[in-house]
């Protein structure tokens, strides 16, 4: 008996030792890992770091090679200087773009965590396709009616360059005299296009010889009321703390750079238009530029982030135009409008119900109401999304020297800073144009939800490289203007079933885009079949078929953004939906899409992905 008791005693030791032996090694073994983990933790965090830091080094580097880059950045370095625009430059930024590439290289993809990998991912896409592009670097026309640099100087000089101490006084007189340089560098660029056959058709001469005369308009050039220029300058001038001897002896050095260096560069620029003119012709597409039809399916693919070819596109923008009729045939029969949709949109584009006059209270209401409207969402936003940007919005019209060639509406992103909001432009020039009908969806696209929740927030995020945060795509960027058009509907906006209708007349309008870009630049459709298409398929103004056309000559491309963007984002919101049923939410769908920065719509495509198996 005393011999079992000792057997069992042995026996219980022995296992209380076994028991306390495997929970020390299970101990060991966890510690270890834990240590382990942490360890690699630690070396993913210090990769990513290091990795995300070189990033920020090459952004910088870039931006700290372009003056103006620094200027639209809030950044003051060079602020009497403008870019560089010839050629020895242009092999500069190549060489800097491939030397990048190779630091970039070195970096061990495995070693770090998921948004770095992703920011290596677009950083590398982005430099190779600088490399690639390198060979299209002329299929452009540096002027136009859009933009170019004749435009930017006076566009930077008034909304940019803002000047609270008299050495910035001083810089934005040093950047009026040195415009001259920098317009003897754009006639350069000028002129080897015309060498290689890229000229610009003729249409887009009177508008640009036209804007460049208006900047040599009024005091100190003549005896009429101060150039644009010389007020602005004036008005910033004039809120100085110093003495008014001094603010005199500032617009007296300004008067001398404008009179002297600024009017002697437009005058040359003017005078080189005017004979480049004569060579032009009104052949619009750029399938007429050496190797056009392989330029134009490069372009496509940039700037829809696709492989979609230009048949492909084109045949999507016949499919939207129709299922568009559609659902406008019924806003029709609601307001019990007796006729045909062409007769219907006759009467959208002439009745004067919808029109402001065009005088300065008409343009002064339509700014009152279109500012109403934001505020309006501004206060309805939580319905929509989780994160918003801190930086305020503003509502402006175009100024006087650039709105009888600017579009439509457009946006200013604000300065990271915070010293300036974000502004909405409508353009007013025309109020024929500006229909009280399509005045919400256009709020919404360049205000709030749309440019300003997108653009405003990129900037503000943190924990991203600074080339996404100031980087962009233009499928990503305009789908998502058009798309916030269309929330505010499902939460109970556009309740005027004209307002709706506008709604639809302007994604009408982006689908008809898909159609005669790809109509011009790839099927060789002239000028007049171009606005044919759009007078007899849209309710808009002459004028708006008339601007739209021609931003498709000289832009290639770039109008088939919002349409492919927009079905994309849709497509993805509808496969989230379905695959995740009442665990769906659109705000946090909208922050997947909105928190990550401009990606390409591949790349938004996974990012969604991720979103759905994280929350089924």
């Amino acid at each position: 008996m005393r011999l079992k008791k000792s057997l069992l005693v042995i026996a219980i030791s022995a296992s209380l030792s076994v028991a306390c032996s495997n929970e020390t090694t299970t101990k060991v073994t966890n510690t270890a890992n834990t240590v382990t983990e942490a360890t690699q933790l630690n070396k993913i965090t210090n990769a990513s770091k290091a990795a995300n830091e070189l990033f920020d080094t090459i952004f910088m580097e870039g931006v700290n090679r372009n003056p103006v880059r620094q200027t639209y950045l809030g950044i003051k370095t060079d602020y009497d200087k403008w870019q560089n625009l010839s050629e020895e430059n242009s092999a500069l930024e190549l060489a800097f773009a491939k030397e990048a590439l190779l630091r970039i290289q070195v970096i061990d993809i495995k070693s770090l965590d998921k948004q770095t990998k992703l920011s290596y991912q677009l950083l590398t896409q982005k430099l190779e396709q600088q490399i690639a592009d390198y060979q299209w670097r002329h299929h452009n026309y540096p002027v136009n009616q859009m933009f170019g640099i004749h435009s930017q100087i006076p566009a930077l000089l008034i909304n940019q360059h803002s000047i609270k101490n008299t050495k910035q006084a001083h810089d934005y007189i040093a950047r009026v005299k040195n415009a001259k340089l920098l317009l003897e560098q754009l006639i350069d660029q000028l002129k080897i296009r015309e060498n290689k056959g890229i000229i610009a058709p003729k249409f887009v001469f009177e508008h640009v010889v036209r804007d460049s005369k208006n900047l040599l308009v009024g005091a100190p050039f003549d005896q009429q009321k101060n150039s644009t220029l010389y007020a602005d300058f004036i008005a910033k001038v004039n809120k100085l703390d110093i003495a008014a001897s001094d603010k005199k002896a500032l617009m007296k050095e300004l008067e001398k750079a404008l009179t002297v260096e600024f009017k002697s560069g437009y005058q040359q620029l003017i005078r080189y238009l005017t004979k480049l003119e004569a060579k032009a012709d009104n052949t619009d597409g750029a399938w007429k530029f050496p190797q056009g039809d392989e330029f134009y399916n490069n372009a496509l693919n940039r700037t829809t982030t696709t492989d979609l070819s230009a048949d492909e596109i084109h045949q999507i923008g016949l499919n939207e135009v129709k299922r568009i009729h559609n659902e406008m045939r019924v806003i029709m029969h609601k307001v019990g409008f007796k006729g045909s949709l062409n007769e219907f949109f006759e009467f959208m584009r002439h009745d004067k119900q919808f029109y402001y006059e065009g005088d300065d209270a008409g343009r002064e209401q339509y700014l009152t109401e279109a500012t109403d409207l934001i505020n309006t969402m501004k206060g309805e936003l939580d319905q929509l999304f989780i994160t918003k940007p801190k930086a305020d919005l503003k509502v402006k019209k175009v100024e006087a020297f650039r709105e009888k060639s600017a579009g439509k509406a457009f946006y200013q992103q604000p300065a990271p800073d915070g010293s300036r909001p974000g502004i909405y432009y409508a353009n007013l020039y025309d109020m024929a144009a500006m229909p009280t009908y399509q005045m919400e969806a256009l709020a919404y696209h360049e205000g709030i939800p749309g440019h300003h929740m997108q653009i405003a927030l990129k900037q503000e995020l943190e924990g991203i490289p600074k080339f996404r945060k100031f980087g962009g795509y233009t499928a990503y960027s305009e789908g998502w203007g058009l798309y916030s058009e269309m929330i505010p509907k499902e939460i109970g906006f556009y309740q005027d079933p004209y307002s709706d209708f506008g709604r639809l007349a302007m994604e009408l309008w982006r689908a008809c885009r898909l159609v005669v870009d790809t109509g011009i630049h790839n099927k060789k459709w002239t000028r007049d079949q171009g606005l044919k298409y759009y007078i007899s398929n849209t309710p808009n103004a002459e004028s708006d078929a008339v601007k739209m056309v021609e931003r498709h000559v000289v832009m290639p491309s770039q109008a088939t953004a919002y349409k492919i963007g927009m079905l994309k984002i849709l497509q993805l919101r509808a496969m989230a939906k379905e695959q995740l049923g009442s665990k769906f939410d659109i705000r946090q769908f909208h922050d997947v899409v909105l928190t990550n920065g401009a990606v390409p719509l591949n790349v938004l495509e996974d990012m969604v992905n991720d979103y759905i198996e994280l929350t089924r």
